[in-house]
Parts: structure tokens; C-alpha cells; sequence
């Protein structure tokens, strides 16, 4: 696309892993720290084409090392508002993306790049020409961008001194739509940003479901839909409300059939369980469902440790991603703890037994109080046994639901003491009790949360 960098640049490296293996360097991600930031200024505020470095350039890092980044644009234009801001900064995913050898994942505060060692080959030596291809992309495909300059930062201080700021307008711009609900609006809005990571996800953004990297609120996806019509945030009508309390829209489902090329036609925004919004790979938290308390756990990015089902962060976001609708997992945007819709067909924040402490703080204020103290996190529980025994000590609401089980279950025992062989009408995801030949003790069989389809049963008395 441009002659002047050393490496090829198009759409069609979107979707490039750059694999351990094949890295020469690892800037911010999960062991280190960086973010990314727009910023809107006048038109006399910045020289075009500029670039700034503090820190270490590429050619002074060792091969395999890791460090931070802070990659800060600064945009300028008759028609750049600051409710543009979100959507161009976004594009830096989008545009990373299509340099060669260059791996961009993620957003906001969560971002993780690696180069590639053929890359270094080839010449890519300096965050300059990163830089220099990254505000180029940005004004050709953006064209109310009328000058841009970047700032990269490595230096560690460099960015922890910075990070507090974007943080705070991080907040600031989910700050808009507290008090705009899905019911007062006509019309969401989609992103596709994610698609070449995950093609059949369907990221769709309400004014109480914020984008699953967390980047992108529904005023956000109205600036962009805008200025961009052929971008990749648009409009999508509501159409009728099929199912309120889980946020089910004929709109919505005609989008999930033609986004997902068919995999997917029905999505409820705010369901954990029945036909849960697709999860792409750049969420920010993974919901996990906990069978043996029949409760759900979040954990973020930046918890290191292990969840009390044995699993950290890392194992549950594969199960998750790739734009799947994964029963018992979902990805998530951090903002969407705050919404009053948050998983509310499933419970709320009634359903939420464990989070790790960090993200637990950041939305401390947005958990319901006779629930807050409820709510273990590691320091509370580390396994399954330690989470119930923390559970019973305060009185979950989650317990309310074990008593509701051992009923169920009481009436299925008695139900294994029948004579006859008799297969009964289910609806799906109700329990089902096998019962047991007239002779013997029984085997019982409990299924939960499961669609069930039997074309034929066949029992052997065991010789």
C-alpha cells in the first residue's frame, strides 16, 4: 500500500497471530502495562504527521523482551467532535492490524502488540514507522481527520504518569449513558471490528449493553455511524420486543442470522444462559457459571490467579471467544456491571458469587448493598468448598436456590420408586429423573440448563 515502509500493509493481515514463538517483542499485555488514547483538539494544536517517542525504540529492545506501551493521538478537523473520539481510537485495533507482523489486541488500557521477528528482518525497527502507517490509514479511511500527530511512550514511568488520565476519560465517556435505557431508544448499534479475530461474533451495543472490549457505548456507535456510514458501526432497528426482561429484539435477531451467515438467529442481550450474546476475544471479563452452587463468577483480564473452578482467566477466555454463544460462559464489557439490565433474566446481581477483589473495587459502587459483602472474592474463597462454606456464612440469595433444588430433587427421588417405565414430556432445561427397573435401587439422572433431544432411549437390565 505504501512504498515507503518496510512492510506490506492491507486488510488481509487482519487476523495475523504472532505466536511466542515467532515474537520478537511484547509491549503491554497482561505482564506489563499500556494504553491507548484519542484525544480531540483545534486545528492549531497539533502539527500534522508528527511523532514523538519517549522511551526505548524497537532496535534498543532485546529479542523476547517485554515492555510497556502508551500510544496517545491527538486528531484535529472541522468535523472531529469529541464524541468521535472512542470510535477512531478503536481503529487502532483495526489498523495495527493490517501492517504486517504486527499483532494488536484488545483496547483502552487492556492493549497487548507483538512484533514479529520476520518483521524485524525485514526492517521494522522503529515504533516511527508503526506510527507513521497507523495515522496514515487513519486519514485515508477516516477522512474527517484533517491532521493527527502520535506520542508513543515506553518508558514505564512515562506511562504509569500518563495512564490515571486516560483512565479518567475512559470513565467520563461511560458516564453519558447512565441514564439512557434500551426502552428509551429506537435504535442500536453493531461493530464488526472484531470479526477478523472472530467471524460470526455479533457485537451489538445498547444504551444498557456497552461494547464487549468495552470501547464503544451507544453514543459512540451514533458518532461513528454518522460520520462513517460504510464503517464498521452502524444502525440496527429494534424491530418488535420479543422477550423484555432478557432483551430479545426482532432486529436484533435479523442482524445475528445475516452477521453470523446464519449460525446464530436469535441473541438476548441481557440472558447469561438462553441464546447469550456472542463473545468475540476482546472482552474485558468472562462470566463463568459454577454448577456446584449454581451461581456465576466474573474474572477480568488482570487477575493472575485461579478461579475456585480451577481455571484462570486465560483457559476460560478460549473456551469463550471466536464469536461462539458459549452456554455457561460470556464475555463481557467492565460498564455493563453498572447497567440495571445486568444479566437481570438470570438473576442479577442476585446470581453473582465471586469475583476477584481488583475488579470487584472498580464497580464497588454499582453493586447492589445488601449484596456487596456477599459476594466472595480470592481472599474469600479459592476453591469450591471454601466459596460454598463462604456462601453459607452470609446468607447468599444464591442459597435460596439450593433449598429449590433439594426439593426438586426430592421429588425425583421418590419418582425412581416407580413400577412402570414411563419417558415424560419435558420442557427444556427442566431436571429429569430416570426411574429405576422395579427390581433395583434405581440410577438417577439430573440434567440442568441443557436442550435435550432424544430420538430413542434403550434400557438393559445388567446381566
Amino acid at each position: 500500500m505504501a512504498d515507503e515502509f518496510p512492510f506490506e500493509i492491507s486488510p488481509m493481515f487482519e487476523g495475523e497471530r504472532v505466536r511466542k514463538d515467532g515474537m520478537y517483542v511484547e509491549l503491554a499485555g497482561p505482564k506489563s502495562k499500556g494504553f491507548e488514547l484519542v484525544k480531540s483538539v483545534e486545528m492549531d494544536e497539533i502539527e500534522d504527521g508528527k511523532f514523538t517517542l519517549i522511551g526505548p525504540d524497537l532496535s534498543e529492545m532485546e529479542e523476547g523482551s517485554r515492555h510497556p506501551i502508551a500510544m496517545i493521538y491527538r486528531i484535529a478537523g472541522e468535523l472531529v467532535e469529541q464524541d468521535l473520539e472512542a470510535i477512531v481510537e478503536r481503529r487502532n485495533h483495526d489498523f495495527q492490524n493490517y501492517i504486517q507482523g504486527v499483532m494488536h489486541l484488545n483496547q483502552r488500557y487492556d492493549i497487548w502488540i507483538r512484533v514479529s521477528k520476520d518483521a524485524m528482518k525485514k526492517g521494522l525497527n522503529s515504533f516511527e514507522q508503526i506510527a507513521k502507517a497507523t495515522m496514515m490509514l487513519f486519514k485515508n479511511e477516516l477522512p474527517f481527520i484533517e491532521k493527527i500527530e502520535a506520542t508513543y511512550i515506553t518508558d514505564l514511568a512515562g506511562v504509569e504518569k500518563e495512564l490515571d488520565g486516560a483512565i479518567a476519560t475512559y470513565t467520563a465517556r461511560d458516564e453519558r449513558t447512565r441514564d439512557l435505557h434500551d426502552e428509551d431508544v429506537d435504535v442500536f448499534y453493531g461493530c464488526t471490528l472484531c470479526q477478523s479475530f472472530a467471524p460470526t461474533n455479533v457485537c451489538v451495543v445498547t444504551p444498557d449493553r456497552i461494547s464487549l472490549c468495552g470501547a464503544i457505548n451507544w453514543f459512540d456507535g451514533r458518532a461513528a455511524a454518522k460520520v462513517d456510514p460504510e464503517g464498521p458501526q452502524f444502525a440496527i432497528e429494534k424491530g418488535e420486543v420479543i422477550d423484555a426482561e432478557g432483551g430479545e429484539y426482532s432486529g436484533v435477531n435479523a442482524l445475528a442470522k445475516s452477521l453470523s451467515n446464519g449460525e446464530y438467529d436469535r441473541i438476548k442481550l441481557h440472558s447469561f444462559f438462553e441464546y447469550p450474546h456472542t463473545s468475540c476475544g476482546c472482552f474485558e471479563v468472562v462470566g463463568f457459571y459454577i454448577p456446584e452452587v449454581d451461581g456465576i463468577g466474573w474474572v477480568d483480564r488482570d487477575f493472575m490467579g485461579t478461579a475456585p473452578n480451577g481455571l484462570p482467566f486465560s483457559t476460560m477466555a478460549g473456551q469463550t471467544g471466536g464469536g461462539k454463544q458459549i452456554v455457561g460462559f460470556l464475555g463481557i464489557g467492565i460498564n455493563y456491571f453498572r447497567s440495571p439490565k445486568f444479566i437481570e433474566v438470570d438473576g442479577g446481581w442476585d446470581r453473582v458469587v465471586w469475583m476477584p477483589k481488583l475488579l470487584k473495587d472498580k464497580v464497588l459502587a454499582d453493586i447492589p448493598k445488601d449484596i456487596v459483602d456477599k459476594v466472595a472474592t480470592e481472599e474469600d474463597a479459592s476453591d469450591l468448598e471454601s466459596l460454598k462454606a463462604f456462601l453459607k456464612e452470609k446468607n447468599h440469595p444464591i442459597l435460596e436456590r439450593w433449598v429449590e433444588e433439594e426439593e426438586d430433587e426430592a421429588v425425583e427421588e421418590t419418582a425412581t420408586a416407580a413400577p412402570t417405565m414411563q419417558m415424560p414430556m419435558m420442557a427444556a432445561g427442566a431436571p429429569m429423573a430416570m426411574p429405576a427397573g422395579s427390581g433395583g435401587s434405581g440410577v438417577k439422572i439430573i440434567l440442568k440448563n441443557a436442550k435435550v433431544s432424544i430420538d430413542r432411549v434403550i434400557i438393559k437390565k445388567s446381566e
